[in-house]
């Protein structure tokens, strides 16, 4: 870069000067105008200056800010990691494909450390929805690589939910379904990547929920039991074939075990609703099964969570 590009003077006096690497924007730094850069995007103060520059700046000018921005991955996830920062590169994402450039190498230096960060993580989403298909081929598959660390993380969890909502290409969008699908028995048992599991349920994407049942089949009693669980299994009780699977684990289960789930203040919720399908969508057999186990012992059941099942019961008589 020569020294006319690198002293560059953007809008209100900020530097076209690129840090050094391992920028701490925390210490004290000789160029001043590059502190200036990180309050502007920063601060909430700065909001009225960065619009200023966004509206004064020519493409070039606006492209040495960016390169200015992302060209230590130390500053670039410092800016990201803030409330204002992360809102305002997310409105320079888009901009131009060289711009983008600049913003997808930075956040891939530091790919799961944003995607996982409260404030950061939005840039990721917004990069994955305006940057051009090369770009996100390449997001996707670091996505991929580090799919089930992310889904287990408090703030990567939501980010992952919302890319596989958005996801516009087919070929990704199953790539990442039957990732999660193949490992919702591990997930469903974590805190973050329980949500993630819940949320392709409720795509009704029919291969996806297959795939998921599949993976829990023998298991879903066990998750029934856990608040977040049971959530996950009365979603698999929304369409019919993995309400078969759902069923005839109940049905399989002894009789003392299914009684303690009709108890279970979570559990009870799976029972009743299974009860509900099967009658609501005619499959007598199922319904009747589960009947016949229930019946004998709903004295059980009326002081208890259970009492929703034995009311159901009685209207069904």
């Amino acid at each position: 870069m020569s020294d006319g590009l690198q002293r560059i003077r953007f809008p209100k006096g900020i530097s076209g000067y690129i840090p050094p690497p391992g920028f701490a924007p925390r210490a004290t730094v000789a160029n001043a105008r590059l502190n200036e850069l990180f309050n502007v995007m920063t601060s909430c103060e700065g909001v009225s200056q960065f619009k200023d520059i966004i509206s004064k700046s020519d493409r070039k000018e606006l492209q040495l800010m960016v390169l200015l921005l992302t060209s230590d991955s130390d500053y670039f996830t410092e800016v990201v990691r803030n409330i204002y920062g992360s809102r305002r590169v997310q409105k320079l994402l888009g901009i131009s494909d060289d711009m983008d450039a600049f913003f997808c190498a930075a956040i891939l230096r530091r790919f799961f450390h944003i995607i996982t960060d409260k404030y950061a993580s939005y840039v990721v989403i917004r990069a994955m929805l305006v940057f051009d298909k090369k770009k996100k081929y390449v997001m996707y598959e670091h996505l991929l690589h580090h799919a089930l660390d992310i889904a287990r993380n408090q703030y990567g969890c939501i980010a992952l939910n919302e890319v596989i909502t958005d996801a516009d290409d087919p070929f990704y969008r199953n790539l990442l379904l039957d990732l999660v699908a193949r490992n919702a028995r591990c997930l469903s048992n974590e805190p973050s990547g329980n949500f993630v599991v819940q949320h392709v349920l409720t795509l009704y994407d029919l291969r996806c929920t297959h795939n998921v049942a599949v993976s829990l089949r023998g298991h879903c009693i066990d998750l029934s039991f856990k608040k977040y669980g049971s959530y996950i299994v009365e979603k698999l009780l929304d369409t019919e074939e993995s309400m078969a699977v759902v069923v005839t684990e109940l049905l399989e289960c002894e009789g003392g075990r299914l009684m303690r789930l009709a108890r279970n203040e979570y559990g009870s919720f799976v029972v009743v609703k299974a009860l509900r399908v099967t009658h609501e969508t005619n499959r007598v057999d199922l319904f009747r099964g589960l009947v016949q186990k229930l019946m004998p012992s709903r004295h059980l059941l009326l002081r208890s969570h259970g009492s929703n099942i034995v009311n159901f019961l009685e209207s069904t008589i």
